[in-house]
């Protein structure tokens, strides 16, 4: 029987470091913007904004009217977006759809 990597423990752990951490940097995100949350007087808490300047949260209880307007808006004036629950951003497929439908004339 031929030794075969595919079934090694190196194949567990490759490209593993940069997902780790992107999750650790997530997380840490994350913690961060709850603490500025509750930073903040009860009453002027909105539980959406931004951390570190740049990256956008969100931990109201997610609708679908925000999931429409974040995830498939072809009005949306960019393809990058908020998302609909967390910290980070996501594809307005929407927005891309309708770009493509441009490109091709549909």
């Amino acid at each position: 029987m031929g030794s075969s990597k595919s079934g090694s423990g190196q194949d567990k752990h490759r490209g593993g470091g940069l997902k780790r951490f992107v999750t650790l940097v997530t997380i840490g995100l994350a913690v961060a913007a709850v603490v500025k949350e509750l930073r903040l007087p009860e009453e002027e808490r909105t539980w959406n904004g931004k951390v570190a300047a740049v990256v956008p949260y969100d931990f109201r209880f997610p609708t679908m009217e925000r999931a429409k307007e974040r995830l498939w808006d072809p009005e949306a004036e960019h393809v990058i977006g908020p998302r609909v629950f967390g910290v980070g951003w996501a594809v307005n497929m929407g927005k891309v759809v309708a770009m493509v439908r441009d490109r091709v004339g549909v």
